[in-house]
């Protein structure tokens, strides 16, 4: 029997669970919480030009990796090295969420040679374990402590669960979580003691690699996957009645940046349960000229923008936001100087355009109003695109005051050879980082204490306040997926270090009875109240949130 969820000829939709009544019965259906489910369409059914009748939102966004001594500047080691705190984590649980994890690494084992890993959700390996099959995750492998930790008695651990990591991302990531303390390489993770649930997420399937323009090579995660496997880390967290911090080092440019959309709802809807926190990283997308903004005045006819192209850049996608008071249309001039006009809003408006002097193959979609936002959305799709410069020019049809947002792919999915030629680096924001009520993170340098120049600023597309704070993100050592240590910089690196301090501070309320019922969202007071700010700045701001963490100045707070 074909598992649809795995199979490279359905494609997958994140879907509102209201309307799965009105779903055809034929069509397989995964619950992931009580708000969306997953829903499995033919390929045949799929037209890769034009988006699918039920909404922009329901296409599960890909996301890349946000990352490629800070114990002190953090406070860290203070309240470690304070008898009344000596806070390590013990009792809480990590969720990881990523590309996998090294589990032979000494960083996840204790000294018995035991296994720091609570549970794995290899979603790229379908097999049995001998804990058997989960209905409610019906692809990947689920291996449990007692299987990680019979493997590491064995000669050769990984024919017995031949889970691994052979990026090093979600290693790194996990290590400088909760990496155990080796003092012979002078190494810690902020939270020592705490214990790990690792998701290894599946790459993007190509038919969605294909759709949104995204060339098969490039290393992506699904927004459906993700989601999956925060409900596979809450359910292990649950089910051992332990409090869980939960670390997303990923993010994507799709989406309004505003906050939300399937994965940023959710992520919101667990950072407010007691005892469960989210971690995301802000993004690297600072400096890499991706996003272009411009306030559009009543007096304006028309406006326009220009995008570099580079060579190898072939396939990729553009999208264009605007506020629900605005409509506009566009017109787009290539590289020959060839025009595709009157490129006007709709219910279901989409121009597709093979151009006669170059090989470039473009889809326009221009969306009224998308369902999660209201806002108008234009979708562009490029093939096979000619490189050099394209001007995007667009018409004030109402004569308002608004603004109007445009970004290009986030990560490595494009070249730093593709750009907009007047960009911007504030609301660079990568989802799901925009998401409210999770604790954002953006990355600042140790060495001189300025904020990293890849770092992405706030604030979001509709003005809340984003990043929430900064930590520490150049060149952290972590675990790397062999047997040493490696450098890690990135606001993923900045994120791993504040799911640490969430981590101490879990065990220090939860696990010790001072205030049982913490949320996440109670978290992020607690650390706005001990953030160490800048007199000669002001706060909140657009690169800084609310200053730089630290969990000494928490404790402070409490007791002054």
């Amino acid at each position: 029997m074909v598992n649809e969820l795995i199979s490279e000829e359905y494609f997958d939709l994140i879907v509102p669970n209201i309307l799965i009544e009105n779903i055809d019965n034929s069509i397989t259906k995964t619950t992931i919480n009580a708000r969306y489910s997953i829903i499995n369409i033919p390929r045949g059914r799929i037209n890769p030009c034009e988006l699918y009748d039920l909404n922009y939102s329901y296409l599960p966004a890909c996301y890349s990796l946000e990352s490629t001594v800070a114990l002190e500047v953090t406070g860290v080691k203070r309240i470690q090295n304070n008898p009344n705190f000596e806070l390590f984590g013990a009792g809480v649980l990590i969720g990881i969420i990523d590309s996998g994890i090294n589990y032979l690494h000494p960083a996840f084992r204790y000294a018995d040679n035991s296994s720091k890993i609570q549970a794995i959700w290899d979603q790229t390996l379908n097999e049995e374990s001998t804990s058997g099959d989960s209905p409610d995750f019906p692809y990947g492998t689920i291996y449990t402590k007692e299987e990680i930790n019979l493997a590491l008695t064995q000669s050769s651990p990984l024919e017995i669960i031949p889970s691994d990591d052979e990026i090093g991302h979600g290693t790194m990531i996990a290590g400088i979580v909760a990496g155990s303390i080796d003092e012979e390489n002078d190494f810690s993770g902020v939270a020592p003691l705490s214990e790990l649930v690792v998701v290894k997420l599946k790459q993007a399937k190509n038919i969605v690699k294909e759709f949104f323009s995204i060339s098969t090579d490039k290393l992506c995660y699904q927004e459906s996957d993700i989601m999956m496997g925060i409900k596979f880390v809450t359910e292990v967290g649950q089910q051992l009645k332990r409090p869980i911090v939960i670390c997303i080092a990923l993010g994507t440019n799709q989406g309004g940046h505003d906050g939300v959309g399937p994965l940023s709802n959710y992520l919101a809807t667990v950072t407010a349960l007691p005892r469960t926190c989210s971690i995301i990283s802000a993004g690297n997308e600072g400096n890499s000229r991706r996003h272009f903004t411009d306030a559009i005045k009543d007096s304006d006819e028309f406006k326009e923008f220009d995008l570099i192209v580079g060579e190898t850049d072939k396939n990729f996608f553009i999208e264009i936001w605007l506020q629900p008071i605005q409509r506009i249309s566009l017109e787009i001039v290539s590289p020959t100087g060839e025009k595709i006009s009157n490129l006007v809003p709709g219910i279901r408006q989409l121009r597709e355009h093979s151009f006669i002097f170059g090989p470039t193959i473009v889809c326009v979609n221009n969306i009224i109003s998308e369902a999660e936002s209201g806002d108008q959305l234009i979708w562009i799709r490029f093939q096979n695109t000619q490189s050099g410069l394209w001007r995007f020019r667009y018409f004030n049809m109402d004569r308002t005051h608004s603004e109007l947002n445009a970004w290009l792919p986030a990560g490595d999915i494009i070249s730093d050879e593709t750009y907009f030629l007047k960009s911007s680096p504030y609301t660079t924001i990568t989802s799901p980082g925009n998401s409210v009520n999770p604790i954002t993170i953006a990355s600042y340098n140790t060495e001189d204490g300025g904020i990293s120049i890849f770092s992405s600023k706030g604030y979001t597309r509709r003005y809340d306040i984003k990043p929430d704070f900064v930590a520490p993100g150049s060149n952290i050592t972590a675990p790397s997926n062999t047997n040493g240590y490696v450098a890690m910089t990135g606001t993923g690196a900045a994120a791993a270090i504040t799911t640490g301090i969430a981590a101490l501070l879990f065990e220090w309320a939860v696990i010790r009875g001072y205030l049982t019922t913490l949320s996440g969202i109670e978290v992020k007071a607690l650390l706005i109240r001990g953030a160490y700010r800048d007199p000669n700045l002001e706060y909140p701001n657009r690169t800084w949130g609310y200053g730089k963490v630290d969990l000494y100045g928490v404790f402070e707070k409490l007791v002054i």
